[in-house]
């Protein structure tokens, strides 16, 4: 069997450059939020009820929902309406960040 491959290398102009580094920008902190809500969310549930101690431990209130990639996505659509960066990027490629938190 033969299999021929192609290579392609970008050159993209420099207002192209600006718009792909705000893009990854964008992508980073979408990350890095949704990241942070479900660590900071397991954390909170992650010692014993007798052993937490209430200065050092960060406690979210026990009514509050883990956080799933719906509850994400619809927390990012009202993101997107109140942040005005994040309306550059395209909904689909800040979702698919958020699912590889």
């Amino acid at each position: 069997m033969f299999n021929l491959t192609y290579e392609f290398k970008l050159k993209p102009t420099t207002a192209q450059t600006v718009i792909f580094e705000d893009w990854l920008e964008q992508c980073r902190r979408v990350y890095n939020y949704a990241l942070a809500e479900r660590k900071h969310w397991f954390g909170s549930r992650s010692c014993q009820v007798n052993a937490c101690s209430i200065r050092s431990e960060f406690i979210i209130p026990a009514e509050t929902k883990r956080p799933t990639y719906a509850s994400q996505c619809k927390n990012l659509t009202t993101a997107r309406a109140s942040i005005p960066a994040l309306g550059t990027v395209q909904v689909h490629v800040l979702q698919q960040t958020r699912l590889t938190a």
